[in-house]
């Protein structure tokens, strides 16, 4: 049995993904979420995050390395750092390696063009990529659980070299 590889998209409309070494999706979730961040924000919730990756038993994890954006106030940025802290620290406590890959980086490597605005472009490369889970990736909010499958599958080609 190939070995299984979590992607993960580190927005509060983020997901992740499982998939195994050899690229194919078994499964995907959106990022588990609450209302109990700071003044009832939404917020990753690390113990519902933390029970899906173990219930997963991945050995490997690749994440979008994600940092403050042009434009964004001070709450927004630190919201989005406190999300990837939450990632980070989970997967260091269930004991599970994780390598950041730059937007840029992996959005080249599946074939996704440059610019901002190309969450529709990760959906239609997903449902090309996996036709039988193509539901999955159906809404346009879906994009979170596109993004994740596509950082999965670009981190499996840093691993091999393909």
């Amino acid at each position: 049995m190939s070995a299984l590889v979590i992607g993960i998209d580190p927005g509060l409309s983020g997901a992740l993904a499982l998939l195994t070494s050899d690229a194919v999706l078994v499964d995907i979730d959106d990022m588990p979420t609450l209302q109990d961040g700071a003044a009832g924000r939404r917020a990753i919730n690390a113990p519902l995050l933390a029970a899906r990756v173990r219930a997963w038993g991945a050995g490997q994890a690749y994440c979008e390395l994600v940092g403050p954006r042009p434009g964004e106030g001070p709450v927004g940025a630190f919201g989005f750092g406190r999300s990837r802290g939450i990632i980070e620290g989970t997967l260091g406590a269930l004991g599970v390696p994780v390598v950041m890959l730059a937007p840029a980086w992996w959005k080249r490597r599946v074939d996704i063009g440059p610019g901002a605005d190309r969450k529709d472009e990760a959906r239609s490369k997903a449902i090309a990529r996996w036709p039988s889970m193509a539901q999955r990736f159906a809404r346009k909010k879906d994009d979170g659980r596109a993004e994740a499958a596509l950082i999965a599958v670009a981190g499996l080609a840093r691993e091999t070299g393909r």
